[in-house]
């Protein structure tokens, strides 16, 4: 695929939108940013809901490609993810195959595999192609988001790379994030291999750094041209420290989703 030019970046007021706003410029990228919030010193930017179908049609104009990482981020009740990232993503890809947009890249979660067990020991690394098994309502939105991304694909020849981000922090926080941990400059990498890739068709990838400590397979997102260049291992003394091993017998350490699948934080935090 010839490289986009224009991007149209939603949730670009959100945590991995302004890292993404920072890096992604560097890689020859127009962004065109869109946020339910005003965006400081972006006086360009789109303030619209994802309702906003009007809007959402303006806003996918003319732009190349769309990297959607809009949405609620964290676990909600089901009316509020239905509404923003359920029927959002839906109206997104509407209005992209509307106006002909060629490829979405779409901010999926490790959520939507969240009650999978994680690797232990000599345990095979999770591959993308293992059921979903969401383990919140934000999981499941997840979840249907690479649903209508397959949907499109086959139905309207739309691309979407599917990313399932595990955590996108300057640094780790926790021992769990050692094994999904993405950093910055690595998310931006993996976002610009899934805006270029050839023929991707619906691809799903898990989003991560080359972390020692991984839990899952980065074939799928090696293939695009991702080469991740950072490991969370040199914050793993200062971690294990501070918080220990994780332990197998407790629930929320025992699955991919960490404590998404027993006491997940609730939106707005």
């Amino acid at each position: 695929m010839p490289r986009p030019r224009t991007v149209l970046l939603t949730g670009a007021a959100g945590g991995l939108g302004t890292l993404m706003r920072g890096l992604l410029p560097a890689y020859g990228y127009e962004l065109r940013l869109l946020d339910v919030l005003p965006i400081p010193d972006e006086p360009a930017a789109i303030t619209a809901d994802l309702a906003d179908k009007d809007a959402l049609r303006a806003a996918v104009h003319g732009v190349d490609a769309v990297l959607h990482l809009a949405g609620i981020s964290l676990e909600a009740s089901f009316d509020k993810i239905l509404r923003a990232n359920i029927e959002g993503t839906y109206n997104l890809y509407e209005a992209a195959r509307a106006e002909g947009v060629r490829r979405i890249v779409f901010a999926s979660s490790n959520h939507a595999v969240g009650f999978t067990p994680r690797p232990m020991g000599t345990d095979p690394l999770i591959p993308v192609a293992t059921p979903h098994r969401p383990d919140t309502f934000y999981g499941l939105s997840k979840a249907f988001g690479e649903d209508l991304a397959q949907f499109y694909w086959d139905k309207h020849g739309l691309e979407t790379v599917s990313v399932r981000i595990g955590s996108c922090f300057a640094e780790p926080t926790s021992v769990r994030m050692l094994s999904v941990w993405m950093s910055p400059d690595d998310g931006a990498r993996l976002f610009d291999a899934a805006l270029t890739a050839e023929r991707v068709g619906h691809t799903v990838v898990y989003g991560s750094s080359a972390n020692t400590r991984l839990w899952w397979d980065l074939a799928s997102a090696r293939a695009l041209g991702y080469e991740p260049r950072d490991d969370s291992e040199p914050y793993a003394e200062k971690l294990l420290a501070e918080q220990g091993e994780l332990d197998p017998e407790r629930p929320e350490h025992a699955c991919l989703g960490g404590h998404f699948t027993t006491d997940p934080p609730i939106w707005p935090h």
